[in-house]
């Protein structure tokens, strides 16, 4: 029997933590089982999930508050105002509480209600945006910032979708970490895109150090990231639906698209297999990475990394709900005989 093996916990001297308020290196962790039996490289999971607030949004919260308090736009008492679909809500109200800042999320009706629940717990409040005409629920959010950032004096928005501080978050930590608990660059890393500051971080990383890392970045169908045809999408987290600030400046090495159906699966698949209950970006990724290993069939020397950006908790009522996949996806996972194959994504490479 197998067991998923920790590399190595990085040096945390680059990024020494200023009180609890910081974020804190997390482990990188070889995946012998999830696709044990598949010819390919050695696949790596970076466990951000285990950020205080519960995903990687932990590193950019803290980057885009420094900032503000660097520059005096954010003073102790000041008012904070941020779109959010959930991850990066939790970790600004969390960091938000630690330096005597109010904190205002404003969310839309596909917030997980767990999410929304842990940034009341921290003090914030939840604003719910209704779901307009045209179904643009991310446009929706950044209008109503701005309507409450003009309303409230002195209040401010850390604007994810296109602060600089957000990339540099992950240029500065995240990638460094990862090459760090490797003892060296990954042939090939994969990242969930939303406002796109990871993916973009990691890149501008990669080429700032002059490795040879692939970066692959992980949409969603029906994402208007990266040329995308915007859809409905159910689940939060992946994706957006307009072309961000910060996107307009990534250029990973390749992007993929992934159905929410396969989400699921990959959720599935990594929870079962390596015991590691995760969001549905993360979900993605797992999808990703083994069209990846159809695709590059001569990869077995090398070493992939995807992000575990966030905790499963927040999705056991969609994700990991059998009759919500089933009334949402028409997909019966329990029936799933994909899900017992060494590559349960094989099929997805036709599909692309």
């Amino acid at each position: 029997m197998t067991v998923n093996k920790l590399v190595q916990v990085s040096d945390r001297a680059d990024h020494e933590l200023q009180g609890h308020t910081g974020f804190v290196p997390t482990p990188t962790v070889r995946l012998d089982r999830l696709f044990a039996g598949a010819a390919g490289p050695q696949v790596f999971a970076k466990l951000d999930n285990l950020q205080v607030s519960g995903s990687t949004k932990e590193r950019t919260a803290q980057s885009l508050l420094d900032a503000a308090f660097a520059s005096g736009r954010l003073r102790v008492g000041g008012t904070v105002v941020e779109s959010t679909s959930g991850n990066l809500g939790m970790a600004l109200a969390r960091q938000c509480a630690l330096r005597d800042v109010q904190f205002i999320a404003v969310v839309d009706e596909r917030a997980n209600v767990a999410a929304c629940t842990v940034m009341r717990a921290y003090g914030a409040h939840v604003e719910l945006v209704p779901t307009p005409g045209d179904g643009n629920r991310l446009w929706a959010r950044v209008e109503r910032v701005q309507e409450l950032i003009a309303k409230i004096p002195g209040a401010l928005t850390t604007n994810q979708y296109g602060n600089e501080t957000n990339p540099h978050a992950h240029a500065a930590s995240t990638f460094p970490e990862i090459c760090a608990e490797l003892g060296g660059a990954p042939d090939r890393l994969f990242v969930a895109t939303s406002t796109t500051g990871t993916v973009r971080g990691c890149v501008e990383a990669a080429q700032g150090m002059g490795v040879s890392t692939q970066v692959v970045a992980v949409d969603a169908e029906g994402s208007a990231l990266f040329g995308g045809i915007p859809g409905e999408r159910l689940l939060p987290g992946l994706g957006a639906g307009f072309v961000t600030e910060l996107s307009r400046q990534a250029h990973p090495h390749e992007v993929v698209r992934i159905a929410e159906r396969d989400m699921v699966r990959g959720c599935r698949v990594l929870a079962r297999r390596e015991g590691i209950l995760a969001g549905a970006s993360t979900g993605a990724l797992v999808a990703a990475v083994g069209r990846a290993l159809v695709a590059h069939p001569q990869s077995g020397s090398e070493r992939w990394v995807f992000l575990v950006h966030d905790g499963g908790v927040p999705y056991l009522p969609t994700v990991y709900d059998d009759k919500w996949v089933h009334d949402s996806y028409g997909l019966d996972v329990s029936r799933d005989e994909s899900l017992s194959a060494a590559n349960p994504f094989v099929t997805l490479v036709d599909a692309a």
